[in-house]
C-alpha cells in the first residue's frame, strides 16, 4: 500500500498538481513538487464484498511529506523555501465494484468512498519562513480540508488506473498458425465472501473462423480452496474443442516413412519386414521400402477421471509401397483404436502435456494384396506408435497453450490436479 500511495503522488506531480492555500484576498502561499518520505498503513484491510467487488480500509495511517513553497502578493513580492508536511490519522474507507466490460474482461470502479484526516502539520523552511511559521495553526486547518477533499478523487484515479492493467487479459491467444483460444469472460464476476469467480471462455477456435464444435460444456464448480493464490479450472470441453479445431485443420494426421523409425529398431518399413507377416506383400512388391499414413476418422475425444486423463482415438492406417518412381502403391487400410494416458503439466504460462500409449485395436478395412490376418501385425504397429507417433505428438503438446494472463504474470508453487470433467490449477502469483 506504501508504494501505491507514493506513485499516486507521484502522477499527480507530473500532472502539475498543487495544493493552493489563501492568505488574505490577494496573498498566495502555493505548495508544490511534493515528495512523499514516510507512510505508514498500522490499520488496513482488504475484504471482499458479496455481489459487489472488494473493500479497502486503511485507519491511523500517516504521511510524511517534503518539497517547496512560494508565496506571491500583489505582483510585486516574491519569496519561496522549503517545507515538511506530516499527515496524521488519515482514515479511507472504499468500495470498488468489478464488472465485465464490453471485450469480456474485467473491470472495476470506484462504488463508493469516504475520507478523513486526523491533522496536518507544516514547518516552513528559507525565506520569510518564520513569518509563516507563525500562521501554521490556519494554514494546517486549510491544509487538512485541502486534503480530505482531495482523498476520495484520488482514490477513484488510483482505482481506475487499474483499468489498463485488466485489459492485458489475453481474451483472444494465438496458439499457432492454426489455432487460438478465446478467454472472454461469459459473465460478471461473481464475489463471494472468500473469493472472486471469473467465468471465461475457454474455447479454441480456427483462426480466423469461430465455428462452434458439435458438443457442449458441461457446467462444472471448483470446490472450496485457500493454499494458493490463484486456481485455473479447465474443463473437458476446452481440450475437446482444440482437438475439433486441428482435426477441422486436417492436422491430425501423420506420414511416417522409414528414416523416421530409429536405427536401432528391429521393426524397418519395407516390403520385406511386413512380407514375414504377409507374403503377398513381398511377392507383389519385393524389395521396396513402404510409407504409413496415419489419419484421424473422427475428433479424438479426452475423458478426465480423478487423477487420470484418458485420450480415444479413431484412425485409419493406410500402406503403401513406394515404386523406384516415388509413385505410391496402396497395400492395405486397417483401422487402429487407441487408447493413451495424458499427463498434465504446468509449464510457465502455458498448459502442456505428455502421452503415453494404453492399449490399441487393429481391424482390416481394405486390403489390395488379399485377405489376411491383422493379428501377427499388432506388435509392428504398436511399435511404430511408440516410436514414431507417440514421440510426435508429445512434442507438439510440449509446447503448450497459453493460459489466461493478465500483464506480467509468473506463476509460483503451482500444482494441478485431475478430477471429474475438469483438472484445477492452484498457484500463487507474482507480477513484474
Amino acid at each position: 500500500m506504501a508504494g501505491n500511495l507514493a506513485w499516486l503522488s507521484s502522477s499527480r506531480n507530473s500532472d502539475q498538481s498543487k495544493f493552493q492555500t489563501f492568505l488574505g484576498q490577494r496573498r498566495c502561499l502555493r505548495l508544490e513538487s511534493m515528495h512523499i518520505v514516510n507512510v505508514g498503513l498500522p490499520k488496513s484491510s482488504v475484504d471482499l464484498v458479496p455481489g459487489t467487488g472488494v473493500r479497502m480500509s486503511i485507519g491511523d495511517a500517516f504521511i510524511s511529506l517534503n518539497g517547496n513553497w512560494r508565496v506571491k502578493y500583489l505582483r510585486i513580492i516574491k519569496d519561496s523555501g522549503s517545507f515538511d508536511l506530516d499527515v496524521n490519522g488519515l482514515s479511507i474507507a472504499t468500495t470498488i465494484s468489478i464488472k465485465s466490460d464490453e471485450t469480456g474482461r474485467p473491470a472495476v470502479s470506484s462504488d463508493s468512498c469516504s475520507a478523513t484526516v486526523g491533522s496536518a502539520k507544516v514547518k516552513f523552511h528559507g525565506g520569510a519562513s518564520w513569518l509563516y511559521n507563525l500562521f501554521t495553526t490556519f494554514i494546517d486547518k486549510a491544509l487538512r480540508n485541502a486534503l480530505q477533499k482531495q482523498i476520495c478523487p484520488l482514490v477513484a484515479d488510483a482505482v481506475s488506473d487499474l483499468n489498463p492493467q485488466l485489459k492485458t487479459l489475453n481474451v483472444l491467444a494465438k496458439v499457432d498458425k492454426y489455432a487460438e483460444i478465446e478467454y472472454s469472460m461469459v459473465s460478471s464476476p461473481t464475489v463471494l465472501k472468500s473469493s472472486i469467480d471469473l467465468s471465461l471462455k475457454g474455447e479454441f477456435y480456427n483462426i480466423g473462423k469461430h465455428q462452434e464444435p458439435p458438443f457442449s460444456p458441461a457446467a462444472f464448480y471448483l470446490p472450496p480452496q485457500n493454499n494458493n493464490m490463484l486456481y485455473i479450472g479447465m474443463s473437458a470441453f476446452t481440450v475437446n474443442s482444440a482437438a475439433f479445431v486441428y482435426n477441422n485443420a486436417g492436422v491430425l494426421s501423420l506420414s511416417i516413412t522409414d528414416d523416421m523409425i530409429p536405427k536401432s529398431s528391429s521393426i524397418r518399413l519395407n516390403t520385406k519386414t511386413f512380407g514375414a507377416f504377409i507374403p503377398q506383400i513381398a511377392k507383389q512388391f519385393p524389395g521396396l521400402m513402404m510409407k504409413l499414413l496415419v489419419k484421424t476418422v473422427k475428433t479424438p475425444t479426452l475423458t478426465f477421471e480423478p487423477n487420470n486423463a484418458t485420450v480415444q482415438a479413431t484412425t485409419t492406417v493406410t500402406a503403401f509401397a513406394i515404386q523406384p518412381n516415388s509413385t505410391l502403391s496402396p497395400l492395405f487400410v486397417l483401422n487402429l483404436e487407441a487408447s493413451v494416458s495424458a499427463r498434465m503439466f504446468v509449464s510457465e504460462m502455458k498448459l502442456a502435456a505428455a502421452v503415453t500409449l494404453n492399449k490399441m485395436d487393429l481391424t482390416l478395412d481394405k486390403s489390395y494384396v488379399g485377405d489376411f490376418q491383422v493379428g501377427p501385425l499388432e506388435n509392428v504397429f504398436q511399435g511404430v506408435l511408440k516410436l514414431v507417433v507417440i514421440p510426435a505428438v508429445n512434442a507438439q503438446l510440449a509446447k503448450g497453450y497459453p493460459l489466461p494472463t493478465i500483464g506480467k504474470m509468473k506463476l509460483m508453487n503451482t500444482q494441478l490436479d485431475v478430477l471429474k470433467d475438469y483438472i484445477l490449477i492452484g498457484t500463487d502469483v507474482q507480477f513484474s
